[in-house]
């Protein structure tokens, strides 16, 4: 027996009995919630990488539209558009294909197919153009589930 203590020294490897099986139960219990953290954490981060291009591609898009726009600026009210025009849903796969005809309604319509082939065919346009010469383009598309997202962009003549 120890003095102090009153209770006998554990003799050779008699204390070290090593890690009962609750111990290793309970870790594996804590790493797989960890893991399943770890799993979430990249579903949402693919999801929001996603959404970020998403919004990439309408913000070029937009932009897009308004430097079509400045370059024929007397043919300004030839692209103005609601979510009316965008019912005619462009065929998967064909592509939005070049111009033979270089009108401000054949660069509309273009335009139009790329904003549903880029960003979904529920994806819509808000176009307006105002007597001070000012455009508005909206861009509005289905984001994350049930949710929709929009990009405005806005310049003067």
């Amino acid at each position: 027996m120890s003095a102090s203590t009153g209770r006998r020294a554990p003799r050779g490897h008699a204390g070290a009995r090593g890690f009962s099986l609750i111990e290793v139960l309970i870790a594996l219990v804590v790493l797989a919630i960890g893991l399943l953290g770890l799993g979430l954490l990249q579903t949402l981060n693919l999801r929001y990488t996603q959404s970020a291009n998403q919004r990439t591609v309408a913000t070029t898009l937009a932009g897009e539209l308004l430097d079509t726009i400045r370059t024929n600026r007397s043919m300004a009210g030839a692209y103005v558009m609601s979510a009316s025009d965008f019912t005619t849903k462009p065929t998967r796969g064909t592509g939005c294909g070049s111009i033979a005809n270089l009108t401000a309604a054949a660069n509309a319509e273009r335009w139009r197919c790329e904003v549903m082939e880029k960003l979904g065919d529920d994806a819509f346009a808000d176009v307006t153009v105002n007597a001070a010469r000012e455009i508005s383009v909206t861009i509005t598309w289905d984001d994350l589930p049930g949710q929709q997202a929009s990009v405005q962009l806005e310049t003067t003549l």
